[in-house]
């Protein structure tokens, strides 16, 4: 982290902000703030340079055309890559997460090369698309909470050895290939298809970012009243359609 502060970076706002994802941006805000961090938010549009100085990377979800132009632009910068290298965290949702994998489907029924950044590929399910809440057991050694969001994709994403699952569901489809996983992570790179905002209704995945850019293994306590009144709300709703 720069001695200036914390910097994240909001990627394409204009292609990769649907079903409230933008509210991840404020969320790792409210959370750092609360810590007595201070915050520069930077939003790049799809006609910017992807900067490699940020600390955190959020990437949301999109329709398939968007997704098709964020992916091109997206491998012809490099941005995302070389602030990788330079210890960012990436943390993906939906859309966003097939862009950071080997390759997915485009618009145009097309096999479209990914980042790479996660060893995933996604194909386009031919069943019932992905709906509902979900509920999930996170990876245990991230050592958080139950996982709960919304999906809505018709992509089926395959996992290889170079990465973990983020989660293993009790509800919904996740992944979509069968295997009961939900999204996928390597080092700082964090990929899921979860929506809700994610990080609104489950803020300790918000911190765990925190303290990977950090280097720490704990924050000062923050009120989590609403938070958590959000997920008992969520989690009780998804239970009881079941």
């Amino acid at each position: 982290m720069s001695t200036s502060g914390l910097r994240v970076v909001w990627v394409y706002p204009d292609l990769l902000s649907t079903y409230g994802d933008q509210g991840n941006v404020l969320v790792v805000q409210r959370r750092a703030q609360q810590r007595g961090l201070t915050v520069e938010r930077v939003d790049v549009r799809s006609d910017q340079p992807i900067p490699t100085s940020g600390d955190i990377y959020l990437i949301g979800g999109g329709e398939d055309r968007p997704q098709r132009l964020a992916a091109e632009r997206l491998r012809r910068d490099g941005g995302l890559h070389r602030a990788v290298d330079n210890g960012a965290i990436i943390f993906s949702v939906c859309a966003g997460y097939q862009i950071l994998g080997h390759e997915f489907v485009n618009d145009l029924g097309q096999r479209e090369p990914g980042l790479g950044l996660l060893d995933v590929v996604s194909v386009r399910g031919t069943g019932e698309r992905c709906v509902g809440d979900v509920l999930a057991d996170v990876d245990e050694t991230l050592r958080l909470p139950q996982l709960t969001g919304f999906e809505n994709h018709q992509g089926i994403t395959q996992l290889g050895p170079g990465v973990r699952p983020f989660a293993r569901v009790r509800l919904g489809n996740g992944n979509g290939n069968g295997d009961g996983t939900e999204g996928a992570w390597a080092g700082t790179v964090f990929g899921t298809y979860m929506h809700g905002p994610v990080l609104a209704r489950n803020p300790l995945i918000a911190d765990l970012l925190l303290k990977l850019t950090l280097d720490v293994n704990a924050l000062p306590p923050v009120d989590d009243r609403w938070y958590e009144a959000l997920r008992a709300e969520r989690i009780a709703a998804a239970t009881q359609a079941a």
